[in-house]
């Protein structure tokens, strides 16, 4: 039987050790090829480059995939997989392992989600994935076994058109992590402000500051099932559509 086709991407860039990871455990699963961008790309959401020209090219590192090396954004790097790089579709598109959180309204400026969502707008199952540690010394490994199987399952059960996977990792040993749970976005936000600065020449400047405000109890919100030590999955639509307002916008835009 042909080993299925993996895309593997990210947005920390190539080198970084959260996709290095993801690329070794999906080694044991399929046939994999990595397009990934050449630098770090963080909280550059679902941008693409239409104002300078891109580029890519082969990379040699450990391990029997291929790496590619692109110059542009996380979906870029999608867009230019399944145009130019890869021999067919892929059977899934994994995005990872991403250092840091990407739950709740984070999903809204995560290239590593972006990714993930630019393949599903293609039909194609995607997954992100995220740990809840910054550190380039984190330890990805004690949610192999979880990464695994939720690609594994998701490949034998295909989603409906439309819906990728939002899975965050809490910062826990494998002994600690308590297992896997489906959940919706929880309600929070970040409470930004933006500290003013003075630079040498004497010119204000602005470094953006704040804190996350999770708003959300509810038991089966992803900050909950994190913070109770659970991997938390959330099934992510791009159809931004509010269709439980449309009825009461017809009535209000009525000109008749």
């Amino acid at each position: 039987m042909e080993r299925p086709l993996i895309l593997v991407t990210n947005d920390d860039g190539i080198t970084a050790p959260g996709i290095r990871n993801l690329i070794n455990f999906m080694n044991e699963i399929g046939e994999v090829i990595v397009v990934a961008p050449n630098s770090p790309q963080s909280g550059k959401g679902h941008a693409i480059t239409i104002n300078s020209t891109l580029s890519y090219e082969e990379v040699h590192l450990e391990g029997p995939q291929r790496d590619f090396s692109c110059s542009g954004t996380p979906v870029d790097c999608v867009k230019m997989a399944l145009d130019k790089i890869l021999p067919r579709r892929p059977d899934i598109v994994v995005s990872g392992i991403n250092h840091g959180a990407n739950s709740s309204i984070n999903v809204i400026y995560s290239g590593t989600m972006s990714a993930a969502v630019e393949a599903g707008v293609e039909n194609l199952p995607a997954i992100g994935f995220s740990l809840l540690d910054f550190s380039w010394e984190a330890d990805f490994t004690q949610a192999k076994e979880h990464i695994q199987n939720i690609v594994r399952r998701t490949l034998e059960n295909p989603m409906p058109k439309g819906i990728v996977l939002n899975v965050n990792i809490p910062k826990l040993s494998k002994e600690e992590i308590k297992g896997v749970k489906v959940c919706k976005q929880a309600h929070a936000k970040w409470e930004e402000s933006f500290d003013e600065r003075i630079n040498p020449h004497g010119k204000k400047y602005y470094w953006l500051t704040g804190y996350f405000n999770n708003m959300d109890e509810s038991e089966d919100a992803d900050e909950t099932a994190l913070s109770n030590g659970y991997i938390s999955i959330v099934p992510v639509k791009f159809d931004l559509t509010a269709y439980e307002y449309m009825k009461t916008l017809e009535e209000v835009m009525s000109f008749n």
